[in-house]
């Protein structure tokens, strides 16, 4: 599907946005670890969650949607049943990743596959920590899935410090911490989203320059209700919408503002965002607000590097379009993990934004562009990439005329983007 992005005249209304994926993942995999009902209020049901509802059905999961509510009944730590064939992610590395870690200490074996993009995707990340506790992996000579585990190992506590800051390999070593013998600790220098460790009760701790959490066998989570935020990522390119096109004045409700989630805030209130955060509050374990965003001029350069690149590399293809309303230089650099996304999204960015007629300069690890403002119409490719068509549709608002190819994709994260971003659009 290609769909093309009229000019805006500015964004204006209240919007709420669907449920967090990263914690619709957590809430499913976790109330399937408890033993009895759970239900969860607010699920994202994108594409992505689907796919760990489907892993976690063909495990023997009993999850039914009754009028909103996700009702999950959990088997406990060891109750899943042999799938009766292979665990498909779909296109969600989150889903691969997280379920390796429950999986690596059941007593049966499973393969998990994925879409031609995700068994693209570096699984060795994650297959390293679970061979150190004990787990049998077998992966591609690439080191991608499928993803073979073989069962019935007895699994050992570790203390694991990340090589690269990762969410994902954080939580599979504490799912698969839940199951060890002994204590198991993560230690990264720079602190990844921290949902997992929110919603299974655990302390993030300080020991020297490193964020340290730890798990002890017999933590079994209990069954409760979840409630899940608006996603704040989604929410990244409705921001962007409001700040670039005239006349925008924008509300977006109940919005999860989980600190080690919010630096692209900062990034854009630097260069004269206007803002603003209000009716904050928590909602089980998690920060959650209104969001008050007005058209804005911006100006300023923008430097993504070091360790503010962890925390905000799923925003940097919407942060480079803003980039190209904002008087002032972009540059990314130390963003290798770019890379090796649902597409090679540092490729994908300059190549794009070169269609739209920035001279850009890409370097193994980021780009670099000076800001211009474009009145042309063209054809975007989002190689299949939701980020990229979200974030090349919101420079369509403010250009007109720009076509967005394999627009569908959309639907890994926001099946209604479109919908959404068009009624808000006058």
């Amino acid at each position: 599907m290609t769909h093309s992005c009229g000019t805006s005249n500015g964004l204006r209304g209240i919007v709420e946005m669907p449920g967090d994926k990263s914690i619709s993942h957590r809430a499913l995999m976790i109330a399937s670890l408890a033993r009895g009902r759970s239900v969860i209020r607010g699920l994202s049901l994108a594409a992505a969650p689907i796919s760990t509802i489907n892993c976690l059905r063909s495990l023997g999961v009993q999850i039914v949607e009754n009028n909103g509510e996700t009702i999950v009944q959990g088997k406990g730590l060891f109750g899943f049943a042999p799938p009766t064939s292979n665990l498909d992610a779909g296109n969600s590395a989150t889903s691969m990743r997280l379920l390796a870690g429950i999986l690596a200490g059941q007593r049966f074996e499973v393969t998990l596959v994925g879409d031609d993009s995700l068994q693209r995707r570096p699984m060795e990340r994650v297959a390293i920590p679970l061979r150190l506790m004990g787990a049998e992996i077998a992966l591609t000579e690439s080191g991608t899935a499928p993803m073979s585990i073989r069962g019935g190992r007895k699994l050992t506590g570790i203390e694991y410090s990340l090589p690269v800051p990762s969410a994902q390999v954080k939580s599979a070593i504490l799912f698969a911490g839940l199951g060890a013998e002994g204590e198991s600790t993560v230690r990264e220098k720079v602190q990844s989203r921290d949902h997992t460790e929110r919603m299974l009760g655990l302390e993030t701790r300080r020991e020297g320059s490193f964020f340290c959490t730890s798990i002890r066998r017999g933590n079994e989570p209990v069954a409760k209700e979840f409630h899940i935020p608006g996603d704040v990522s989604s929410a990244t390119f409705f921001i962007v919408a409001a700040l670039i096109t005239r006349n925008s004045e924008l509300t977006i409700r109940n919005v999860g503002v989980n600190p080690t989630r919010t630096e692209f805030i900062d990034v854009l209130r630097k260069v004269g965002a206007s803002i603003e955060i209000q009716n904050q509050r928590t909602i089980a374990g998690e920060a959650v607000a209104d969001l008050s965003i007005r058209s804005s001029e911006l100006h300023g350069d923008i430097s993504l590097e070091g360790d503010s690149i962890p925390r905000l590399v799923d925003e940097i293809p919407i942060l480079a379009v803003a980039a190209m309303f904002t008087r002032g230089t972009f540059t990314v650099r130390n963003a290798k993990e770019l890379r090796l996304k649902e597409s090679d999204r540092a490729t994908a960015l300059v190549r794009n934004l070169r269609t739209l007629g920035n001279e850009v300069e890409e370097y193994e690890d980021g780009f670099a562009f000076q800001s211009r403002k474009m009145n042309i119409g063209c054809e975007i490719d989002s190689f299949g990439d939701h980020r990229i068509a979200m974030a090349f549709g919101i420079a369509g608002l403010a250009i007109g005329g720009v076509r967005i190819r394999d627009a569908e994709c959309v639907s890994i994260s926001f099946p209604e983007y479109w919908e959404v971003l068009k009624r808000l659009s006058n």
